[in-house]
């Protein structure tokens, strides 16, 4: 480092200039600028032999990385402050391990992974799919982001490219397969596909749930699926070679001027490079062996050869889809979680329909407005039929009294909020007081404009309270029928004994 900085220097460049030239601080520049080569040894020397802060944990963490190797500087750093309080940076432990794992040799163990070759699939059996994305430079000035789909068939590693400038949708996707398809003149057996959600839903152990959109368009072509298990991307590594060549080979440092030119210079690139370079693995051109497996390819049925956009949106818990910063209802109780319909436009309206099964859900005429929740009657829920069966339900427990109709349905204008715990508050009343109290107490609450169930059973305690149970006129007459407690005679003492308390004869 110090003699690339003198040579520098010496050829006349400033600081700031030698600090960028060696990936430098400006600081570690300044610090060796003006000293000499005697100075620069003697400041090495000191380097060597000046003793570190952590010198005195030396054999602990030593002992550490040797009972366990793969422990990372970062745990390090925090053992040391858990059992000694060390007040240390970060960058001094890594670097101070770093130089243990040196000079002992302690390397971290790596669990590698165990790979077998395969063997290359027949010709036309199968075709591995991925995504990926990019960032590339506008002519107009500045960067943006891109999205592209790479595909290979597994036996002649014959590719295709395409890319789109929006984040890629279901229907994006579909539309790129189909070009993929009539690009090579055919379709494979098998689709190998990462779990994407462009592609299916749910693995489902096993028996795999598919976007609705995909399942329509993989039924109409006639294909099968091959989705790699989760989070074992390198099941299908050639595609993953393929998008990292479209990244790198063709879409870096590359000028994008509109989308139609992008994928005309991709597919240039495709024939020019991709295809028709020798492949590593296989030592044959992917173009060449391609005419023949192009032959073992199944034929694209012309009726669906051009898939058509399809258009969902979620349902979401207020019965609602959103389309254009809108809300539209559909009828309440339609609410699943996770539950989709299909959005068609016919002519200024929408309307929704159930996936597989085409049943027509909802149709609203578009609004042109921004934030609007347009709905239709049908929707909304309609509580009169359950309030009206509820009040024919409490009229009955109370009688079916022209009172008690007056106060439920002054009560239901009254609590229409409450109306559900109101008339069932009436049922308690009902069952719990005589009728005679109940009508009583009805009549007291109408009397007194009181419509709330509340009022009606205290005024019920009240008038059960005051009513006395009648007597029975007979039992008078006859003592011996009394109860035991009436029956209880006092004991009657000789009035000398009241005497002898007061004093006897001194009285």
């Amino acid at each position: 480092m110090y003699s690339e900085l003198y040579q520098l220097k010496e050829m006349g460049l400033k600081k700031s200039q030698v600090a960028r030239q060696l990936n430098l601080d400006i600081k570690t520049v300044r610090k060796f600028w003006d000293m000499s080569a005697e100075d620069f040894a003697r400041y090495l020397q000191q380097v060597n032999t000046r003793s570190r802060k952590l010198d005195k944990h030396h054999d602990v963490i030593l002992g550490w990385l040797r009972q366990f190797p793969d422990i990372s500087s970062a745990q390090v750093m925090d053992w040391l402050k858990e059992h000694y309080q060390l007040d240390c940076r970060e960058r001094t432990v890594r670097r101070y391990v770093s130089n243990l794992r040196k000079k002992h040799n302690i390397q971290k163990k790596e669990a590698a992974r165990q790979y077998q070759a395969m063997a290359d699939p027949p010709m036309g059996y199968q075709m591995q799919i991925d995504f990926g994305e990019t960032t590339v430079r506008k002519s107009t000035g500045g960067f943006m982001k891109i999205y592209g789909m790479g595909t290979v068939l597994s036996h002649s590693r014959y590719k295709y490219a395409e890319w789109t400038d929006t984040p890629l949708t279901v229907a994006t996707f579909i539309r790129m397969l189909g070009r993929c398809f009539d690009y090579i003149g055919g379709i494979p057996e098998e689709l190998v596909f990462d779990q994407d959600k462009l592609v299916a839903v749910s693995e489902n152990y096993g028996d795999i749930i598919y976007t609705y959109e995909f399942e329509k368009f993989k039924q109409a072509m006639g294909f099968k699926v091959h989705l790699c298990r989760k989070g074992d991307p390198e099941s299908k590594g050639r595609v993953e070679a393929v998008v990292k060549y479209m990244k790198h080979n063709f879409a870096n440092n590359r000028l994008f001027i509109d989308l139609k030119t992008w994928n005309q210079s991709c597919e240039d690139w495709l024939g020019r490079t991709a295809n028709s370079k020798i492949h590593g693995t296989t030592k044959k051109v992917p173009a060449e062996v391609f005419l023949l497996e192009k032959q073992h390819l199944k034929p694209i049925p012309l009726t669906n050869s051009k898939p058509k956009d399809i258009v969902t949106r979620v349902v979401r818990k207020d019965n609602t889809i959103l389309y254009k910063s809108n809300r539209y209802t559909v009828p309440v109780g339609t609410y699943k979680p996770g539950l989709e319909l299909e959005l068609r436009i016919q002519d200024d309206c929408i309307v929704l329909y159930h996936l597989f099964s085409e049943e027509i859900v909802a149709k609203h005429k578009i609004s042109p407005g921004k934030g609007v929740l347009v709905q239709n009657n049908n929707h909304l829920r309609d509580n009169s039929q359950k309030i009206n069966a509820l009040y024919e339900k409490t009229l009955g427990a109370l009688g079916n009294t022209n009172n008690a109709a007056k106060f439920l349905k002054a009560v239901r204008q009254e609590k229409s909020r409450y109306v559900r715990d109101q008339f069932g508050l009436m049922e308690q009343v009902a069952k719990n007081y005589p009728q005679q109290i109940v009508e009583q107490a009805i009549a007291y609450c109408l009397e007194q404009s009181l419509y709330s169930a509340v009022d009606c059973r205290s005024a019920a305690e009240y008038f059960s309270s005051c009513q006395e149970a009648p007597v029975d006129i007979s039992m008078l007459d006859n003592p011996e029928s009394w109860p035991k407690y009436l029956q209880v005679k006092a004991q009657r003492r000789s009035i000398t004994v009241y005497s002898d308390l007061l004093g006897g004869e001194n009285l």
